[in-house]
């Protein structure tokens, strides 16, 4: 018989499921919503001074220190705000679910591609994806996905219109960040339409998501950061992300945000906060992987066993996996192993 490390397909992609596009930012009043003007970036020159951990002999001596901090530290940054009349933040975009999760975009192992499929469909009729689906929904109802923006804004509205339907409003503070046990109606109806277009039930599912944020008038608001590998001498110090001169966040962290729904990894009773689906459990913010093939909790460990017939010990590390694939990626296993 052959080896299980064998059957693994060594060409395995699964297209994601969650779609968003680029957030837009624009500039409006919490009072006259009609009225909003898109966010542009603000190009600034400012003088900082020295704040960075210097070298022992450096700060031990104050002369050196003096002649430390006497240096003029010039840096030209992007930065964003509202309008000087504006007192809210409008944060718009699309995100398209869709189904298929049972069938990966590329796989060259037959049998692999049997086994996996008889189990991605029994989970479907087991749980029809409406765990994943209610968190999904939670994290467009409390507005994780404005992320900083989110943080001193007084009131936020997060507007939802699901294909031609009527438009659902959510109060964000309504629903907490890191705990998924309550969904109310429209969040379990928005939770359903999620579900049944995972599920491959609906042929189409597109939901507008407008975020409005009470942050105050002439307030600074955050887009993304670029990465920019090589600044060498660059103009800037930090570059934001524009689209066509409109201020706005990438649609790599609206999809993090949205699926920031791992409480299943081992430290969380600990920890009491939710990390994004990711193999490893990675937080690069932290530094920290929270599910490590030592541990037998990261993806590749599960799926392996899940994919093959195996049961898994919990339906949470079943939700686990099946999150995994939602989020696609290529999964293949070396065939040099």
């Amino acid at each position: 018989m052959a080896k299980k490390e064998n059957i693994i397909a060594s060409v395995l992609a699964f297209e994601k499921k969650l779609v968003p596009s680029d957030g837009y930012f624009y500039g409006t009043n919490w009072n006259n919503r009609a009225e909003q003007t898109a966010l542009k970036l603000i190009p600034k020159s400012v003088r900082g001074t020295i704040s960075n951990r210097l070298k022992p002999a450096v700060a031990g001596d104050p002369m050196k220190l003096n002649a430390e901090v006497e240096k003029a530290n010039l840096q030209t940054v992007d930065a964003c705000a509202l309008g000087e009349h504006q007192d809210t933040l409008k944060v718009g975009f699309t995100l398209k679910v869709l189904g298929g999760v049972e069938n990966p975009s590329a796989c060259n192992n037959e049998t692999f591609l049997k086994s996996y499929h008889a189990v991605a469909q029994k989970y479907i009729e087991n749980y029809g994806f409406t765990e994943l689906a209610k968190r999904y929904a939670l994290n467009i109802a409390n507005a994780r996905f404005l992320w900083r923006n989110r943080v001193g804004a007084e009131k936020i509205d997060v507007v939802v219109t699901v294909n031609d339907q009527e438009a659902v409003t959510f109060n964000a503070f309504d629903y907490p960040l890191h705990g998924f046990d309550h969904a109310d109606g429209q969040v379990q109806n928005l939770a359903n339409q999620i579900a049944s277009a995972l599920k491959g039930e609906l042929p189409y599912l597109l939901i507008k998501v407008e975020a409005y944020a009470l942050v105050g008038k002439g307030q600074e608001v955050y887009p993304s950061e670029e990465l920019v590998l090589d600044k060498g001498k660059g103009e800037k110090s930090k570059i934001l992300y524009q689209v066509n001169d409109v201020a706005a966040m990438h649609s790599q962290k609206l999809g993090n945000a949205l699926r920031t729904i791992d409480t299943w990894y081992p430290e969380f009773d600990e920890k009491k906060t939710a990390i994004a689906i990711e193999p490893y459990g990675a937080v690069t913010n932290l530094g920290k992987a929270y599910r490590t093939p030592k541990d037998k909790k990261d993806f590749f460990t599960l799926f392996d066993k899940y994919a093959l017939g195996e049961a898994l010990e919990n339906a949470e590390q079943e939700h686990y996996v099946m999150a995994v694939l939602v989020r696609g990626g290529v999964f293949g296993q070396s065939s040099k192993d």
